[in-house]
């Protein structure tokens, strides 16, 4: 494992042709404050694993980066480690998932494609490990390196396929509407406390909600371990609504003295928090006028969708999901506002 400035440059100098593909691995499952924990990266066949956490300088890697043209399987969620702790994303994304899925793939997770492209079977087992802990024990080496080793293989295959089909630059434009609309999110969240199901509390039960939020965001916090560790969103919810409506909530046992005492503190800071603060419920949107030729409008959009996805054998969801196609139908956007090119040409709506 590379482990030395010195070394990573070495490794890219030393690297042929011109295909390069990467995958990430964090510790979010572990850690308050998640961190990008392990590269694994490849030529086509020079697989190498490369410890963040001990480079000094990650350079060379950013570099690369900076220019290059990368491909990864699934990439949201590394592009989003990219842009935080590197703070620099490849001008270009090929996605192996998105290729694979304009090919009518229906099992596109990693392990599926090694499976369906290569005939290999390859183990899970490390698939929620520490990978912020060293040294990685061989196992987990193992399974990290498998992450790039048939990324080659693959690629080639769904590229003849992506030709043959006439779907190329579907990929191509996919692929980059993909890693804008990931960088299109903003770095952090406004009034992260507002978690799914809350949306139908009414304002006291938000600012219980609100209280408790920051309660487990500090706890967990002072523990460094992630939020979930301390309870999950709907425990909040449940709390929320039990303190809105007089109810005592029912605490873990297993909650320390002091983790119990500043819940309560929390608590009491709402019941001494006049009206007028507690947070707003959203304002509601405007309700659509769901008449006969809506409906009509829609179930038409609907049969013309599933043809043309059944005639070429993918997943209706990636020519439009229902969401956008009622929005088309409600005359709210336009169809080529919110299709990709492609899209739009084979639904004409």
């Amino acid at each position: 494992m590379i482990e030395t400035t010195k070394d990573l440059t070495e490794y890219f100098n030393s690297l042929n042709g011109d295909f390069r593909a990467m995958d990430l691995e964090a510790d979010s499952l572990h850690r308050y404050n998640e961190k990008m924990s392990l590269v694994q990266f490849t030529d086509g066949e020079n697989h190498q694993l490369i410890d963040p956490l001990a480079v000094e300088d990650m350079q060379p890697l950013k570099d690369f980066l900076s220019t290059g043209k990368l491909w990864m399987h699934g990439a949201d969620y590394d592009i989003v480690l990219m842009r935080r702790d590197l703070d620099v994303v490849p001008p270009m994304i090929y996605d192996t998932q998105i290729g694979a899925r304009l090919l009518g793939v229906k099992k596109f997770g990693y392990a599926n494609l090694v499976e369906h492209y290569c005939g290999e079977e390859i183990s899970k087992s490390s698939q929620k490990a520490d990978w912020a802990k060293r040294p990685l024990t061989d196992i987990m080496r193992k399974y990290a390196i498998n992450d790039v080793l048939y990324l080659k293989p693959i690629v080639d295959q769904i590229l003849t396929g992506l030709h043959e089909k006439g779907r190329y630059e579907w990929f191509i434009e996919s692929c980059e509407n993909a890693r804008e609309k990931v960088l299109a999110r903003p770095m952090s969240k406004e009034d992260p406390w507002r978690i799914s199901g809350c949306g139908k509390l009414q304002p006291k039960a938000l600012a219980y909600l609100r209280a408790l939020w920051y309660w487990r965001d500090a706890e967990a916090m002072k523990w460094d371990r992630p939020t979930f560790m301390v309870c999950g969103n709907k425990q909040l919810i449940t709390w929320a609504l039990d303190l809105s409506s007089g109810k005592d909530p029912v605490l873990p046992k297993h909650f320390r003295t002091t983790r119990r005492k500043c819940f309560v503190e929390a608590v009491e800071e709402v019941k001494g928090l006049s009206e007028d603060l507690y947070p707003k419920r959203p304002t509601a949107k405007g309700k659509r006028n769901k008449d006969e030729a809506f409906d009509k409008r829609v179930e038409e959009m609907l049969a013309k969708r599933d043809k043309v996805a059944a005639e070429l054998d993918i997943d209706s969801s990636l020519l439009i999901n229902r969401a956008i196609l009622e929005s088309i139908a409600a005359q709210e956007v336009e169809s080529s506002d919110v299709l990709m090119k492609w899209q739009h040409e084979l639904l004409n709506f």
